[in-house]
């Protein structure tokens, strides 16, 4: 490989959450067995070292001894229209479809007010990311779950007649698509994501598209976007994405939305500009166009690579060693949705203690229920391959073991 997946880098002391407030992944302090180290495994975030091009522009950027008002330059719209074609067959996207976002939660929220009243109904499926949990209700709007399933070979489906009865039954308008899915790491074929198109055309839901793991495609899978599948859905669909899980780029935030609809561009541009705060920042535009540069294509090439061949391995660990414990082998995103439940029973433990017990070897993973798992754990598999090695051997020496 040309670029380095196999450093460890020491991100303690330099602004990561997933190390410096490792009690966020227990919920309450971590007490470490002696010898232990930790290995965050919770944060959404990689520990890889970050694609070079993205330090060179930002270094490049910050030679210049100025960083007054300015607008977004015609490298950053054309940086995003190149990669959206290259890397997603996006035909016909023009720079007036891009708005920016400070983060793709707050996109969420812009799009959910203009799309809604408050109080109504909104169609998520479930598990369901926490992000969306928060933002739902903070915003007083009620989340309806359509749990997804796992089918005879444990691939995680939508229920089409379950989404359609409680679309009908709770009189739902609005509905947000998380596309590849996270936690479950579905990557939705073309023809799943038309039927659940058909029905949102059907019942006349707006579509809020989280596209931000597009990106981060495991062997030989292809994403799709939401818009793309029919000239409806190109028009109902508000999609949301940005480098930040892509690229490691959380920190420096910066966001995009892409909207063809001009009546749902023109409110979304309305709504993100009331708080006077969504607005883009020098860094944050010149990272995005260091990272969607030529030569990102084939780093984020590798990296999926990377991803896919420590995903490979955990599954495989997981059946071999972890007797009871279930898991989707996922075709998209960097995180692992196990479930427990045949473990627990087993062996008499609860979730709970099976957490604390992988913090306390050093492994922070984290809760699964709040994502909607009752007995589930979610895991970040985006560190280097020893890394996750040593994780899996701690699990099966101190967790794993009854």
């Amino acid at each position: 490989m040309k670029y380095d997946f196999t450093s460890i880098i020491e991100r303690k002391g330099h602004d990561a959450l997933a190390l410096d407030a490792p009690e966020g992944a227990l919920g309450k302090p971590v007490k470490y067995k002696e010898g232990m180290s930790a290995i965050p495994m919770w944060v959404a975030d990689m520990n890889f070292p970050v694609f070079p091009a993205v330090q060179e522009a930002v270094s490049q950027r910050l030679n210049h001894p100025a960083f007054g008002y300015f607008l977004p330059s015609d490298a950053y719209y054309d940086s995003i229209i190149r990669w959206q074609e290259t890397r997603h067959g996006v035909k016909g996207l023009s720079r007036g479809c891009i708005g920016y976002e400070n983060g793709v939660l707050g996109g969420v929220v812009s799009a959910l007010n203009i799309c809604c009243s408050k109080g109504d109904k909104v169609l998520v499926h479930a598990p369901t990311y926490t992000g969306f949990t928060k933002v739902l209700g903070n915003n007083g709007y009620h989340m309806v779950h359509s749990p997804l399933f796992r089918d005879e070979k444990g691939v995680w489906r939508m229920d089409y007649a379950d989404m359609e009865r409680r679309i009908v039954t709770e009189k739902i308008h609005t509905a947000i698509f998380c596309s590849p899915h996270n936690p479950c790491g579905r990557v939705w074929e073309r023809e799943e994501i038309e039927t659940a198109m058909e029905l949102f055309e059907k019942y006349d839901v707006t579509v809020i598209s989280d596209e931000i793991w597009s990106d981060i495609i495991l062997r030989g899978n292809r994403h799709i976007p939401t818009q793309s599948v029919s000239p409806d859905a190109r028009n109902r669909t508000i999609a949301l994405y940005a480098p930040s899980k892509t690229f490691n780029l959380a920190g420096l935030v910066g966001s995009y939305h892409i909207i063809y609809n001009e009546k749902l561009r023109d409110r979304m541009d309305k709504e993100a500009s009331l708080s006077h705060y969504n607005n883009m920042n020098v860094l944050s535009m010149h990272a995005l166009i260091g990272a969607y540069c030529t030569e990102g294509y084939r780093w984020v090439d590798e990296l999926c690579q990377v991803i896919s061949e420590n995903v490979s391995f955990a599954c495989e660990y997981i059946r071999e060693h972890f007797d009871g414990v279930e898991v989707s082998e996922p075709e998209g995103t960097y995180m692992l949705f196990l479930d427990c439940t045949k473990w627990c029973e087993k062996h008499g433990r609860s979730i709970d203690e099976v957490q604390t017990a992988g913090c306390e070897a050093g492994v922070l993973w984290q809760d699964g229920r709040m994502f909607g798992g009752p007995c589930h754990i979610r895991m970040n598999l985006a560190l280097p391959a020893e890394r996750v090695k040593e994780a899996f051997r701690r699990l099966n020496k101190y967790v794993f073991c009854g």
